[in-house]
């Protein structure tokens, strides 16, 4: 990409933020009429005319019902795709919304709808709009919250979500960018007044971005960040596999259940510990991922227990029961919660 973060992207360029795709069958575009979306519609529908054989490109835009304008925004969006030759669907989200925490549930929504869409017409990706001053954002919330390793390498370029694969081809490109692009291809975006509602945590951090900048924490240094953060979290995760293997962490004779030898277990770094303790977690339990602060709050329990020599520890977790006996640490499914009565 150019240095120029105010230079609108050109075909050549186009054809490089896509081409890990051509072979798709079908990818699903999530357009929701800002100048991000449309800014990925427009250009990949003009990538997709550069090629012989492509994917079926499918734009879908998902309408929350909590702002008015979204369902004119919906209408616009279709009108861009029918002049692009895409076909178009609107999902909506039905029923009641909840009180708090509305951008995360509205979200988990969206995603479960374009994940929906997406099997139903056979489509393997969902490519999203993501830009680097979000992956910058959204490593600025993961730091505010605590998060891990995992957790600040921010956004991936590809991951599997709702079993079809989520993907970002514009995560290394600017806003600014995109604007540019559409400004030069005279094309009208919708403008989000959520994006600046302060309410929200993400508009108060990107109202905070300037003066981040001007102590060096501008976007581009952010992204950096999240970058060696998954270079290192990938590491990881290659160690925690081969510790996995070590200590044989499936059991053989129940394949529901999951289980250390305690004092191998104790002998690996913590980090690593953490990790297998966290994969054996969400594989037994019912109501995962484990969180992350409770994983680590279960692994001093288990090491305090371990190095006293203590024979009993029984503690749940995300669906999930730990129990260190016989000097060994098992993991296997909770029983079902009981209904309370009324």
């Amino acid at each position: 990409m150019p240095d120029d973060d105010h230079s609108a992207i050109t075909v050549s360029q186009a054809k490089s933020l896509f081409a890990d795709w051509k072979s798709a069958p079908a990818i699903v575009l999530a357009v929701s009429g800002g100048p991000d979306s449309i800014a990925l519609m427009w250009l990949a529908a003009r990538w997709r005319r550069t090629l012989t054989r492509g994917p079926r490109l499918i734009a879908v835009t998902v309408d929350h019902g909590l702002r008015p304008e979204a369902a004119r925004e919906a209408r616009e969006v279709k009108r861009l795709a029918r002049q692009l030759d895409l076909p178009h669907r609107t999902l909506r989200w039905r029923g009641a919304k909840p009180k708090t925490g509305v951008p995360a549930a509205a979200r988990a929504v969206r995603y479960r709808l374009l994940a929906e869409m997406a099997r139903a017409s056979g489509a393997t990706h969902i490519l999203t709009a993501h830009t680097s001053d979000d992956q910058a954002e959204t490593l600025l919330m993961r730091m505010l919250r605590g998060s891990g390793i995992a957790g600040l390498a921010a956004m991936a370029r590809q991951s599997e979500r709702e079993g079809v694969w989520l993907a970002r081809p514009l995560l290394d490109i600017p806003k600014s960018q995109l604007v540019a692009t559409l400004n030069k291809a005279k094309i009208a975006f919708a403008d989000d007044p959520t994006n600046r509602d302060t309410s929200y945590t993400r508009p108060r951090l990107r109202a905070l971005m300037p003066k981040l900048a001007e102590e060096g924490g501008d976007v581009r240094s952010l992204v950096r960040l999240a970058a060696r953060l998954a270079r290192a979290n990938a590491a990881l995760e290659v160690l925690a596999d081969g510790a996995e293997r070590y200590l044989a962490l499936r059991n053989r004779n129940d394949a529901a259940r999951f289980g250390f030898d305690a004092s191998a277990f104790a002998g690996l770094s913590e980090e690593i510990r953490l990790r297998l303790l966290m994969r054996a977690i969400d594989r037994a339990g019912h109501e995962g991922p484990a969180e992350l602060g409770k994983a680590e709050t279960l692994l001093a329990a288990l090491d305090r227990a371990i190095a006293k020599g203590e024979g009993r520890l029984k503690q749940t977790l995300a669906g999930a029961v730990i129990s260190l006996t016989g000097g060994r640490i098992h993991i296997e499914p909770a029983p079902p919660r009981r209904a309370r009565k009324r």
